[in-house]
């Protein structure tokens, strides 16, 4: 069993095999958003605040942030947006950028043990990124590519994952705190990219024993209801051994599918989260339980003793009876 803790300066998040999977907020992110980014670029960050807080409240464990807007000073911006995300919530943080001085700039300030994102098989980022990850004490994501591109082919792809683990431990960096993304490709585009990768995923739990994660939405790039596909996806995907991802917690339709696979796989003792999510409350004076049961069947014998004028009042009185409320707990 491999755990990989991620923390903030007051809490800890744990990715593992045998724990709940863990979601990490994808929106504070400019690319693809131009309005989110001329606003940072300009030093408005109330979109940040926004959607930093809208995440968690939805059920984000951690949040992504990413601040790469081509033509401005990006370890600026990223070093600031980090520094207010953190004054806003405990949750971790993912710091996400392709430049090593944003990624070290994000690190200088941040507080706790960050997740960065991310490193690749390719030599030249190899260099550059696990010493970061050992000054800083970060974990740190590796995405399955390197020189030659992204392999369509799942094997190819685990020997880049298991190149970065072994240059990991070079420096010092365990495998527990590598979180592998196996690259999810385009259902619609290659018609095997699901089963490819839920074979890779079981192999890197196996095999190199380290936790993974991806961006979930790629899986139904080009496809109608991408948020349905998303939630069969994810549910596979912690079926297959998966460990976390990152997505929008704001999609009920992919909470619901990542909540259901938890239930599925074990990993929500006694369904305790399914239910209080989902279990809907009595209607006041309603007959939930046994009471109200009895109250129905009076009613359609007539009465029981009081006729049938008088069922329906015991029915009543029986929803309202302590008996009532224990069978309902």
């Amino acid at each position: 069993m491999t755990d990989t803790v991620i923390s903030s300066a007051t809490k800890e998040v744990v990715i593992g095999f045998e724990r709940p999977f863990v979601i990490i907020g994808e929106r504070i992110n400019p690319t693809g958003r131009k309005l989110l980014a001329a606003e940072m670029a300009a030093g408005d960050y109330s979109r940040v605040k926004a959607d930093a807080l809208a995440q968690v409240a939805a059920g984000a464990h951690m949040l992504d942030v990413n601040a790469g807007i081509p033509m401005t000073d990006e370890p600026r911006i990223l070093a600031e947006t980090i520094q207010l995300v953190q004054s806003l919530t405990d949750v971790p943080l993912s710091i996400d950028s392709s430049i090593i001085a944003a990624l070290e700039a994000g690190l200088a300030v941040y507080k706790g043990k960050a997740l960065l994102n991310s490193v690749t098989g390719e030599e030249e980022r190899l260099e550059s990124v696990l010493p970061l990850v050992k000054k800083y004490g970060a974990a740190v994501v590796a995405i399955s590519n390197d020189e030659t591109g992204i392999s369509e082919d799942p094997d190819v792809r685990f020997e880049v994952a298991k190149k970065i683990v072994h240059r990991a431990a070079d420096y010092g960096i365990p495998h527990s705190d590598i979180v592998v993304d196996p690259l999810v490709m385009p259902i619609g585009a290659l018609g095997q990219a699901g089963r490819s990768v839920f074979h890779l995923i079981r192999r890197l739990r196996t095999e190199l024993k380290v936790n993974t994660t991806c961006g979930a939405s790629n899986i139904s790039f080009g496809l109608p209801n991408r948020h349905g596909l998303n939630s069969s996806f994810l549910a596979m995907a912690i079926g297959a051994g998966m460990t976390s991802a990152i997505t929008n917690p704001l999609h009920t339709e992919e909470m619901v599918g990542v909540m259901g696979g938890d239930v599925l796989m074990g990993h929500d003792a006694h369904c305790a989260a399914w239910i209080r999510k989902f279990r809907e409350p009595s209607a006041e004076g309603e007959g939930a339980g046994t009471g109200g049961r009895r109250g129905r069947e009076n009613r359609r014998r007539g009465g029981g003793g009081g006729g049938a004028a008088n069922g329906g009042s015991e029915g009543v009185q029986a929803a309202a009876s302590p008996t009532a409320e224990v069978v309902n707990g």
